[in-house]
């Protein structure tokens, strides 16, 4: 009778941690990297801590470790909080996409 093959190694798991602890300040706090830009001006592209915005289910706020997302962006200010203050961009429509810890949102859609 045949053994079943050995699948077991003395190789160290691969470490992963640096892959999925993201963008941090300098403080260790997570972050994001958000771009919110149109066809003829980029209002913003650097890191923040999260971003807020309003689409048909209402107001809603991406934080790091936000799942994958992608909406619709009614009429609104967007709230981008980065460390020292909050910067606003009102909008007048847009498509905001969330994946592995990259915002980025396209206006004048």
């Amino acid at each position: 009778m045949a053994e079943a093959p050995n699948t077991t190694t003395d190789k160290p798991l691969a470490d992963h941690s640096a892959a999925t602890d993201g963008i941090k300040d300098q403080a260790g706090k997570p972050m994001i990297h958000v771009k919110v830009y149109s066809p003829y001006q980029t209002y913003f592209d650097d890191d923040a801590y999260s971003i807020s915005g309003l689409n048909n289910t209402g107001p809603f706020d991406v934080l790091p470790r936000h799942h994958n997302f992608i909406t619709l962006l009614n009429p609104c200010v967007l709230e981008v909080h980065v460390p020292t203050t909050v910067k606003r961009i009102r909008i007048s429509r847009g498509v905001m996409h969330v994946k592995a810890d990259q915002v980025i949102v396209f206006l004048d859609v």
